[in-house]
């Protein structure tokens, strides 16, 4: 049984809660101080709005343990928000981002709201190496990668745009799983939490 931790400041908390109940192997807990992260196998940090969650991790005095947490080989997994927080680097329209401080867990620049407002959301649907084809993926003022190190591994593209990636212990998508009821993505993320 591994417990899994969802960062709880702000965002899809509960789609995330909703999503790891489906799981018999698991156990979730809410994350909001450094001492949430003593005895997690892997933490989730939603999507959201990615300078909201940026704010709070550090009002919260969460920055560090989160990088340590990471350090240590923990699992994490980013969506939307989570990969924009998860970057080293992130960008809005063409320019540095000053509102958002990346936790730097993954070597790679993302653009934020890359694919477009709310109003340009969308659903496709998505083949992910090492996971499957035919996966769900909702999009939502989502983000893409724009960049990456050699130490990064791109799982997913929708034309020229990475929109999932993983590097070592870390997992970041563009887009929300949580919204559907396809768990690939999830057991995937699981299966590499130690």
């Amino acid at each position: 049984m591994k417990t899994i931790g969802v960062l709880n400041l702000q965002g899809a908390v509960s789609e995330h809660i909703t999503m790891l109940k489906k799981l018999d192997t698991v156990k979730y807990s809410l994350v909001k101080k450094p001492q949430d992260l003593q005895g997690l196998d892997g933490l989730i940090i939603p999507g959201g709005e990615s300078t909201a969650i940026s704010r709070l991790i550090n009002q919260n005095g969460l920055f560090e343990p989160i990088k340590q947490f990471s350090r240590s080989g923990k699992g994490i997994f980013g969506t939307c928000a989570g990969l924009v927080l998860c970057a080293k680097t992130t960008t809005k329209i063409d320019n540095t981002d000053k509102s958002v401080t990346p936790l730097g867990l993954i070597d790679l620049v993302v653009e934020r709201n890359g694919f477009g407002r709310q109003i340009d959301s969308f659903e496709t649907r998505l083949t992910v190496n090492n996971i499957g084809d035919n996966i769900p993926a909702i999009f939502i003022r989502a983000p893409y990668i724009q960049s990456f190190s050699q130490s990064v591994t791109p799982l997913a593209y929708i034309d020229q745009y990475c929109v999932m990636a993983q590097s070592k212990n870390i997992l970041i998508c563009s887009f929300h799983p949580e919204l559907t009821d396809d768990l690939r993505i999830i057991h995937y993320f699981i299966k590499h939490c130690c």
